[in-house]
């Protein structure tokens, strides 16, 4: 037996916290029929003076559902979602899975030749989008007939709310759009309409959600009903959240963090969903002010951006219980700092699209180790019902405190990639997910990522991972943001170069900053070459985009 099927991370969860949990629910569809039952008049959603509660939105699905199937919706068909985050995004979602189908996760960042790709790929027969988007992006499309989309239904960043914040809405009124359905006409027309009664398995595709494309062709991860709904559970069994909970979405309900995090723990609990469009910190700093959640999870530049906000006290986040941070590697000099401002902990979670969010989590009563060799975070341990390995490049297990590839098994990881077996077959042999993350375990069975294995520099035969350098130069009192990547030399192959983002009012040298980093770190992995920056490019997770460094460089 190996010394990761004997889980010693088990040890390390909080007492009462079972290794094992039988899901509640098979589809996402049966736990939120459980919560409307359960709590009809509850809040579902809270959108600036807005809000709806658990039987409007149910209603409002039906209605959705029911003018998708007469325009032609089909059992297995699939639902795209253009949107920000706004409460058509959660009621699209629901209809689709009410209708039989499916949802497609899209980013509302994409243009039109990654829209085209999206929609030709995932062979979505209904389009559900702002208007806005409409417009700018997707009318010339669908006009042209290259895709599959026969039904467009557009709505407005607007709707169900009358407050219509300047910082955002440029324009206070919603676009006239004649060649598409209007989502709050349908909600007119078929109100109190209900579609048949339909009872998804727990094998049945619930979402499409595309990985973010930094490495190639974006890939469809095909999250099952069962996936979302043991996840969504994995959320409330491991934090002990309930109705009387609420959660700020501040990931994009596109993603998968916020799909399952955000939407998915909320159906399933009954709890509140605080939205605002997408993140603008000044915004969601007054919805914390406003609406006093108790829980999020998001990336960790999300929480640097809220505390570095003009006049922010930690009276402001005092309604938290609950913090947790992923998507984007977290220095722990960040971590300490924000405890110092506003006297909360964020504790570490890891996932991936293709896990349904999380695979590991720190235990709530607990503090994340740092490794004292590279000086990275514990990501946390696998949660419920997961088995984790490290794998060498051959796909050999490594024995404990070996740095290799880490492959994930458990009721999260997806069914595979949409119309890709090939890459299932790469990516998932066996059903088990090789994540393309470097780390290892420790003897107690605290994991810890290292890098992504394209991300690793070459410089003259040495490794280096450039969380390691970032993590240092976090640790600086002028730095705000950093990023590290290879950049070719004559001599030594790869050299470190940084990329720095500083805090306001904050100043230093290039060659003060190397001195600091030349101070902790062996001769080979400091960086020769700093560049400071007014911001660093991220995709809309709050992920930093090396690659474009990189193209930079």
């Amino acid at each position: 037996m190996s010394a990761y099927s004997e889980r010693p991370w088990l040890a390390l969860y909080d007492e009462g916290v079972p290794a094992e949990i039988s899901q509640e629910h098979p589809s996402m569809l049966a736990a939120f029929d459980a919560t409307l039952r359960r709590s009809p008049d509850g809040v579902a959603i809270k959108y600036f003076d807005g809000s709806l509660t658990f039987a409007e939105l149910n209603e409002r699905a039906d209605a959705l559902a029911v003018a998708l199937l007469e325009n032609g919706f089909a059992t297995g068909d699939r639902l795209a979602l253009y949107l920000q985050n706004n409460p058509a995004f959660v009621i699209g979602l629901v209809a689709a899975w009410k209708a039989g189908g499916s949802a497609v996760a899209i980013n509302p960042m994409n243009r039109q030749r990654e829209l085209a790709y999206l929609l030709s790929d995932s062979g979505a027969t209904a389009l559900l989008c702002l208007d806005e988007l409409y417009e700018a992006v997707a009318k010339e499309l669908i006009a042209s007939g290259g895709t599959s989309v026969k039904t467009v239904i557009t709505c407005s960043a607007l709707d169900d709310q009358s407050r219509n914040d300047e910082r955002l809405f440029k324009q206070p009124f919603k676009l006239r759009v004649d060649s598409a359905l209007d989502l709050q006409q349908i909600l007119k027309q078929f109100g109190g309409r209900k579609p048949a009664s339909v009872s998804p398995q727990a094998s049945d595709l619930a979402l499409l959600t595309y990985t973010s494309g930094t490495t190639g062709v974006p890939k469809g991860a095909m999250s099952t009903q069962g996936n979302l709904a043991f996840n969504s559970q994995t959320y409330r069994d491991w934090m002990g959240l309930d109705e009387n909970d609420s959660v700020l979405g501040v990931a994009p309900l596109f993603h998968i963090t916020g799909l399952v995090g955000h939407v998915g723990v909320a159906l399933l609990t009954g709890m509140p969903l605080v939205i605002a469009h997408r993140f603008e910190p000044g915004v969601v700093l007054d919805a914390i002010r406003e609406h006093r959640p108790s829980f999020t999870v998001g990336a960790i530049t999300v929480f640097i951006s809220l505390s570095s906000q003009a006049g922010v006290t930690a009276g402001d986040f005092s309604s938290f219980r609950i913090l947790y941070s992923g998507g984007a590697p977290i220095a722990p000099a960040v971590v300490e700092q924000f405890r110092a401002k506003t006297g909360l902990y964020i504790h570490n979670i890891y996932g991936l699209t293709e896990t349904n969010s999380p695979s590991h989590i720190v235990p709530l009563k607990a503090e994340a180790p740092v490794d004292p060799t590279s000086g990275a975070l514990s990501v946390g341990v696998p949660c419920f019902n997961t088995l984790v390995r490290i794998l060498d490049d051959d796909g050999a297990e490594l024995p404990v405190g070996e740095i290799g590839e880490i492959a994930i098994s458990g009721p999260q990881v997806v069914a595979g990639y949409w119309n890709k077996p090939d890459a299932t077959a790469e990516s998932l042999p066996g059903g088990e997910l090789r994540t393309g993350d470097v780390g290892f375990m420790d003897e107690q069975g605290w994991f810890y990522i290292v890098d992504r294995k394209k991300d690793m520099i070459n410089a003259a035969g040495y490794k280096v991972w450039p969380r390691e350098v970032e993590d240092v130069l976090y640790g600086h009192p002028a730095v705000s943001e950093a990023a590290v990547v290879g950049v070719p030399d004559s001599y030594r192959g790869e050299s470190v170069k940084a990329f720095v983002t500083l805090k306001p009012g904050a100043s230093v040298s290039e060659e003060e900053l190397i001195a600091f980093c030349r101070e902790q770190m062996a001769a080979y992995k400091y960086p020769r070459s700093i560049v400071f920056v007014d911001e660093l490019p991220k995709t809309t997770t709050g992920k930093i985009l090396r690659r474009e460094l990189r193209e930079l460089s």
